[in-house]
């Protein structure tokens, strides 16, 4: 048996399930992938359904008894990657072992830079061998590694810094997973890293793709309604179509773990959903906007949770603004992200500065092993309908720190002080039961709750990608809030 054979016949035998042809062609692919001498990145687009998950779990469980062995430890062969924490989280649990987010992995913090930003530069890359396996790729973007307020990272490209430090090893692999019919990155029209007229500018690219939805998922009204919309999707890949809605053709009867509910349906269902049969870590509310995500909070935590308080211990929060201040000191974080959920621990010395509100908490992060912080917070974001605060908020913060310290004489002091004050880095928060869509990107949760996104008479490809990604948050169960006749099958 030749090498590739060795390889398909393990990922074979680690599989639990009847393979779909699919399944078996990513197998060949992955094992000739493996073996070949002219290609390093394989990129898998997998739709939703497909068993892709089973399949990469299968792959990565493959080479448990083949790890080579130095003082009497046994070393990974597989480093796993995402690009958030959350999605870093879900993909150690479908594959057994510790994954950590792509930033964590492929940059280190330099010195200060001349103009004050602090820097980060691509790590070097020691190892040797190693297959580099990274999911949920349709949230990385060509710029996300760039500067991010007060901070540079590589050179400005997280796509291309990933493959080149991946290139930077002896003889290691990528393999790129994602899903190309979910939301691409905001303000791009399609995911860079699963698009061949991106990917082949880096050469040495090869690609393979599950469409067809297993056997096990077909009775799943979730997957049913998933697929009908990621079929509407590819039938226009240049996305210069428009849909209307009655060409959705969404369909709930006859399937258990999909509902519509009505507005005055919502509250018992919440109730449930939090209560009976999951937990508010476990139910989360997707919406269209920033607006209605506020409505929709404001209304849970008054008559689910019944907070009369603006912030109660254990309420669930999302970081909406990047954060480095505490790089290093909150365990398994290279730095706390936007889109990061905490959970509020305490909470004191409530204070006005600058225009805005500010208090002292304690946050534990779940995704990141329930790490703890001690920060300040600003809460004017907690209900802005802004994402995080607006440019005036934000000039009014950076000018009233900068001037308290005016009796810095030299310019780069003065904002190396800005930098690190701690009102100036004050995390912004929204409350979680609700968030959009695009916020939920890389995450999973039992029970999802899809608000009715408002659309006009007709739909985008980009409305469509946002149901699509919105109905595959979901593990379990689905409610469709207010979602009009017009949508669904007759």
């Amino acid at each position: 048996m030749d090498r590739s054979g060795f390889f398909y016949k393990r990922f074979r035998d680690h599989f639990p399930y009847d393979l779909t042809p699919d399944q078996d062609r990513l197998f060949s692919d992955i094992a000739d992938f493996l073996t070949s001498d002219d290609h390093d990145i394989l990129v898998v687009n997998g739709y939703a359904g497909t068993g892709k998950t089973s399949a990469i779990a299968a792959v990565i469980d493959s080479f448990d008894d083949l790890r080579p062995v130095r003082d009497d430890v046994a070393e990974e062969i597989c480093v796993l990657l995402a690009p958030t924490g959350r999605a870093a989280k879900v993909l150690s649990l479908y594959a057994h072992k510790p994954a950590s987010t792509v930033h964590k992995c492929i940059y280190r913090q330099k010195s200060i830079g001349s103009d004050g930003f602090g820097q980060f530069s691509i790590a070097p890359n020691k190892q040797s061998h190693k297959l580099f396996i990274v999911d949920e790729v349709s949230l990385i973007g060509i710029d996300d590694g760039g500067r991010q307020g007060t901070v540079s990272f590589g050179t400005g490209d997280l796509l291309k810094d990933l493959v080149d430090f991946v290139r930077a090893g002896n003889d290691c692999r990528l393999i790129l997973i994602g899903d190309s019919a979910q939301l691409p990155p905001v303000g791009l029209e399609a995911s860079p890293a699963l698009s061949s007229d991106y990917m082949d500018g880096f050469g040495g690219v090869r690609y393979s793709s599950l469409t067809e939805v297993v056997r096990q998922q077909k009775e799943s009204g979730i997957l049913w309604n998933a697929t009908r919309i990621r079929e509407l999707i590819t039938s226009d890949p240049y996305g210069g179509e428009s849909f209307t809605p009655d060409e959705l053709g969404l369909k709930t009867e006859g399937f258990d773990d999909i509902f519509r509910i009505s507005g005055g349906e919502l509250l018992d269902s919440l109730n449930q959903a939090y209560f009976s049969e999951y937990s508010k870590d476990d139910a989360v509310v997707l919406c269209r906007s920033n607006k209605r995500a506020n409505r929709y909070n404001a209304g849970i935590r008054s008559q689910v949770f019944y907070n009369e308080e603006r912030l109660v211990r254990g309420e669930k929060l999302m970081i909406v603004k990047n954060c480095y201040q505490f790089t290093g000191e909150a365990k398994g974080m290279d730095y706390i992200a936007n889109g990061d959920i905490a959970k509020l621990v305490s909470i004191k010395n409530f204070e006005e500065r600058y225009g805005l509100s500010f208090a002292d908490a304690r946050l534990c992060f779940p995704d990141y092993d329930d790490a703890e912080i001690k920060a300040k917070v600003c809460l004017d974001t907690l209900e802005s309908e802004a994402a995080s605060l607006t440019y005036e908020q934000q000039n009014q913060l950076y000018n009233g720190v900068n001037e308290d310290y005016s009796h810095i004489t030299t310019k780069k002091k003065r904002y190396e002080a800005v930098r690190e004050d701690p009102f100036f880095n004050a995390l912004q928060l929204k409350y979680a039961n609700a968030i959009t869509c695009h916020k939920s990107q890389g995450g999973q949760w039992s029970c999802v709750f899809i608000d009715n996104p408002f659309w006009q008479d007709e739909l985008t490809v980009d409305d469509l990608k946002w149901l699509y990604t919105a109905l595959t948050r979901a593990v379990e169960k689905v409610y469709l809030v207010n979602f009009k006749d017009e949508y669904f099958k007759n």
